[in-house]
């Protein structure tokens, strides 16, 4: 029994060394198709569903001094922008500004716009709120992204080795039952 759980370790061990070394890639490539898709899709009118309470969400902040098309031309740009820097791992300090801005922005629906974002306020989201709220985890996969900007990277266990795995492994008992 011991070397079966030697041998999960090994593999535990192994696929947590891959995850440290391809994760914040493959996080900021995925971060990067979701902000180019739903910036793309702005310059396509009708395409997207946020189109128009972003339209509207910029006129609140300039005042009405921007236009609604050139409102959402500006905004699908600006995410193309933070999509091509994300996927290429480009002008990575630019990028994330111009996401946390852009996520500053995207959240002043709720204020500005309570009655079309929550059904109950303020604890039923509409779609429109969830679309809005689901934006907390862009917001942490820019921080987690933006650690590595000056080389910071997640390091897999030292040693690669799971001390409570081996102990258990020692005596030929199984680990407990994870809850789900």
């Amino acid at each position: 029994m011991s070397n079966l759980w030697s041998l999960a370790d090994a593999i535990d061990a192994h696929l947590t060394r891959w995850m440290a070394a391809q994760g914040i890639r493959l996080l900021r490539i995925s971060l990067g198709i979701v902000f180019l898709w739903f910036g793309a899709l702005k310059f396509f009118a009708g395409l997207s569903p946020a189109q128009d309470l972003a339209t509207r969400t910029i006129s609140m902040l300039t005042f009405g001094r921007i236009a609604p098309h050139t409102a959402l031309l500006l905004l699908a740009s600006w995410e193309c922008l933070i999509g091509l820097g994300l996927i290429l791992g480009v002008f990575m300090r630019a990028t994330l500004l111009l996401l946390w801005v852009q996520m500053l922005g995207t959240i002043t629906p709720l204020i500005f716009f309570p009655h079309e974002t929550f059904a109950q306020i303020p604890y039923a989201p509409t779609l429109e709120g969830q679309y809005i709220i689901k934006n907390i985890v862009l917001v942490s996969a820019g921080i987690v992204i933006g650690a590595t900007v000056r080389g910071g990277r997640l390091t897999p266990e030292t040693g690669g080795h799971n001390p409570a795995v081996a102990s258990l492994a020692a005596r030929g008992t199984e680990p407990p039952a994870v809850p789900r």
